[in-house]
């Protein structure tokens, strides 16, 4: 398997529930590269980096997400490679 980058959102009651830091948390577990950060419009964006089968872990996690969230939505499509080192929240 190769690996693969993803970018998308997070949609539904995202922010002020420590979404971020859980996300950041999840992605280090499963060595998962990228960046998380809030947008104005009160969803979550982001960018992951890494194998097929780590980022369809990560994709079913972001359809729950951490405790108090409410998450309606989980929007990923494919994007060019991006060659970053780490998971960080922007």
């Amino acid at each position: 398997m190769s690996d693969i980058c993803v970018q998308g959102r997070v949609v539904g009651k995202v922010q002020g529930v420590g979404f971020r830091q859980a996300t950041v948390r999840e992605a280090s577990r499963l060595g998962i590269n990228g960046w998380v950060r809030n947008q104005a419009d009160g969803s979550v964006a982001l960018l992951l980096c890494g194998s097929e089968d780590a980022l369809e872990a990560m994709s079913g996690w972001l359809q729950r997400g951490p405790a108090q969230a409410k998450v309606e939505s989980v929007e990923l499509e494919a994007c060019v490679w991006q060659d970053i080192a780490g998971f960080v929240q922007l």
